[in-house]
């Protein structure tokens, strides 16, 4: 099986019109409308931002965390304050009053502030001191948008690396303050929480095709303002010196931009694990930390582990193991804990794979045991909603987990399957991912602890959700023979013709339905008849993945073994109703309508013809 980690091997950006039966991929540039942010509860009289009036760059909190170089006399202990910054300066001035019970790290040891806003925790050299936003307040954005809310500490800099590192910070700095801005929006019980994942570009034109896409969506946007994006790794590919272009991009944004760390973000060149990340934290932020907006808890993980000379694999260090056990402790009861991680803690695309999923699974369970809990990953360029009592073989197997205990989204990917495929008229490829899901956002619209999920597909609105297809003998045979010459196959001809034979050798209307979980049901209604359900391929109760041209969606795999990238032979979202044996010949459409687990429905057709 490909890894799911490295970029697929076929690449080729064919400027064509699309084949393969005419393909409804063309986009056509829709954008999802403007939504007004929810309104929140401010705890202050001073500036409030988000009051969702004006735009992002009128309102925007900018600013710096204000480190008060020292050195101090005291080299073993940080501290400092968390302050309510009325005037927007970063500095605390005398009629700016300190900030009681907000959470402090130095990614290790947790305290909170006291009555005055102070602070102190135990210093020592490479660590990352963060603040947690509250709820009701915004740390400040740079002009790119990227949250700043943390200093690194590093007396003596990295050590030599391509990219550059982080430069010395010298000794101990006598404060380090940490400024905030009364919002309201933060404050509201409504979130819409903004998740991308594997931007991943690996040169200057894969950074258009992110800008063409996904990006040009997101600026016009503006329902995720209070909560932000979080970008879940893999931001770039391998080259760290892409980071500018990265900061380009979010600066777009009408919102802030927070960061995570993925296996092609590393420093490869570092010479001890402790400073893989070193680039990556000097241009976007901390590996790992933690945020709230409404009644949501954020925890962003680095599951990222790489040792110089070995391969990376997914993992929580025993300092991070720490920090979260730390941290969770702060977190009342009645917070939804949202779990964001660049390799999932576990997904179906992998589920076999030790590497491809965190070995701390079992104990970040027992840590989140009777919260309410949603996680979220990147990393396997493929959309997966798994709900609570789902279970696979693999799981089992390498992990030793059975039912899952609560939600688990794989995010998709923004570069889809590594930007591959036929280049779009709209100016990025068509990149359909291993799950033959298109490329796109994942958003979380929160309303107290309660999450429903929507993925956006680039170009498209939110009635974007499916791919119609069908599988019949004639096309499983010519995958059978084209399996192994991805992005040099035939073109499959005449994909939605059917003949009587092919009936009589069951042929299945496919619906891949990017969302779909268990809970989920596809019905579909042929010329005007009655509604019958599909079944879905893949059950996830305890079984094997299943894989392969029975079970692969026909609509992306002509594309992808035609143009190249990943194949979509196996998928956990996929229905098929068996076409009657006896269908007459002529022209027949189906209704197909897919309902998602919180009742929205979404409804598609397809036209196909029968010959003798």
């Amino acid at each position: 099986m490909t890894s799911t980690a490295n970029r697929s091997t076929t690449r080729s950006h064919r400027r064509l019109g699309l084949t393969g039966g005419g393909l409804a991929l063309v986009l056509a540039g829709a954008l999802l409308p403007s939504a007004a942010a929810a309104p929140g509860t401010g705890h202050d009289t001073g500036h409030d931002t988000g009051h969702g009036t004006g735009s992002w760059a009128e309102s925007a909190y900018r600013g710096a965390v204000d480190v008060v170089r020292g050195p101090d006399g005291d080299q073993q202990t940080l501290d400092g304050v968390v302050f309510v910054d009325r005037d927007q300066d970063s500095e605390q001035d005398r009629h700016e009053r300190g900030l009681r019970g907000v959470t402090v790290t130095n990614g290790r040891d947790v305290t909170t502030t006291d009555r005055r806003g102070r602070y102190e925790l135990p210093a020592f050299d490479n660590m990352t001191v963060s603040v947690t936003q509250p709820r009701g307040y915004q740390v400040p954005v740079d002009d790119d948008n990227v949250a700043q809310f943390f200093y690194h500490h590093l007396p003596e800099g990295s050590p030599e690396l391509r990219y550059g590192g982080l430069e010395p910070t010298g000794q101990l700095p006598d404060e380090v303050n940490f400024p905030l801005a009364t919002s309201k929006i933060t404050g509201s019980a409504k979130q819409h929480c903004l998740i991308g994942g594997d931007i991943q570009t690996y040169d200057l034109d894969e950074v258009e095709y992110a800008r063409n896409g996904a990006f040009a969506d997101l600026a016009a946007r503006t329902d995720y303002t209070g909560c932000g994006a979080l970008f879940i790794g893999d931001v770039v590919g391998d080259d760290l010196s892409l980071y500018p272009q990265t900061r380009e991009l979010v600066s777009a944004l009408n919102g802030p931009a927070r960061f995570l760390p993925g296996n092609h973000d590393l420093d490869f060149d570092a010479a001890s694990s402790e400073h893989t990340f070193d680039t990556f934290r000097a241009a976007l932020g901390p590996e790992y930390y933690s945020y709230d907006v409404g009644k949501a808890h954020v925890v962003a993980l680095n599951t990222v582990e790489y040792a110089a000379g070995s391969s990376y694999t997914g993992s929580l260090d025993e300092r991070q193991l720490e920090w979260l056990r730390n941290d969770l402790a702060q977190v009342p009861q009645d917070r939804l804990i949202v779990i964001a991680a660049h390799i999932p803690l576990l997904d179906y695309a992998d589920e076999g794979s030790s590497r491809h999923q965190v070995a701390q699974v079992k104990e970040i369970y027992e840590l989140l045991e009777g919260r309410e809990a949603v996680a979220l990953g990147g990393h396997t360029h493929s959309i997966e909603n798994l709900r609570a009592g789902d279970s696979l073989q693999g799981w089992s197997d390498v992990l030793g987990v059975g039912e899952l205990p609560f939600t688990h989204i794989t995010a998709g990917a923004i570069s889809g399957d590594w930007y591959s495929g036929t280049v779009l008229p709209a100016g990025y490829p068509a990149a359909l991912q291993r799950d033959g899901g298109q490329p796109g956002v994942l958003t979380l619209d929160i309303t107290g602890t309660r999450v429903k999920e929507r993925f956006t597909v680039r170009g498209e609105d939110d009635s974007h959700q499916m791919a119609l297809g069908v599988n019949t003998p004639r096309y499983r045979e010519w995958f059978a023979a084209n399996r192994s010459d991805v992005g040099s196959a035939p073109e499959y001809t005449d994909p939605l013709v059917v003949s009587q034979a092919d009936l009589a050798g069951t042929t299945w209307l496919t619906t891949n339905f990017w969302m779909g979980s268990t809970g989920s049901t596809v019905t579909a209604a042929l010329d005007d008849g009655v509604a019958l359900d599909a079944v879905r391929t893949q059950p996830m109760r305890g079984e094997a993945q299943k894989v392969g041209a029975e079970w692969s969606d026909p609509v992306a795999a002509q594309q992808q073994l035609v143009h190249g990238g990943s194949v979509a032979e196996r998928s956990m979202h996929l229905w098929r109703l068996e076409l009657p044996a006896d269908l007459a010949v002529g022209t027949h459409t189906t209704e197909v309508t897919a309902t998602d687990v919180h009742g929205r429905e979404f409804t598609d057709t397809l036209t196909f013809e029968v010959t003798g």
